[in-house]
């Protein structure tokens, strides 16, 4: 497995969770040089981005989650995360890590968020 999401789960509307994904078979220097991003899917949905960081740590955020939504990335540690607050009802998905270098992509094997309201 290239890319280990963890972190899902159920929260009520108002609440946070943080997500995280290792790309465990990445080395160092490859890592470094990949643009990491998180996605979510609905049924019936495409899939769409929520938030990327180049391998420089620019930020990128999709319109729907800027102000309450922060990726990061641990360059050591090969882990991109995202944290998220002030969760909604809408947030409700299923939470991909993307790796992207290149022409080479991965995808990490999604992680449940379900937010109550």
């Amino acid at each position: 497995v290239q890319l280990q999401a963890s972190g899902g789960g159920l929260v009520q509307a108002g609440g946070s969770l943080r997500l995280s994904c290792v790309a465990q078979r990445h080395t160092f220097s490859v890592f470094i040089d990949t643009d990491m991003a998180w996605y979510r899917q609905v049924p019936g949905k495409q899939r769409v981005l929520v938030a990327s960081i180049t391998g420089s740590g620019t930020p990128n955020y999709a319109d729907s989650v800027k102000g309450r939504f922060t990726i990061s990335r641990d360059n050591s540690r090969k882990t991109v995360s995202l944290q998220m607050n002030s969760l909604k009802p809408d947030d409700t998905a299923v939470y991909y890590c993307n790796s992207k270098r290149g022409q080479t992509t991965y995808w990490g094997q999604g992680t449940q968020v379900t937010v109550s309201s």
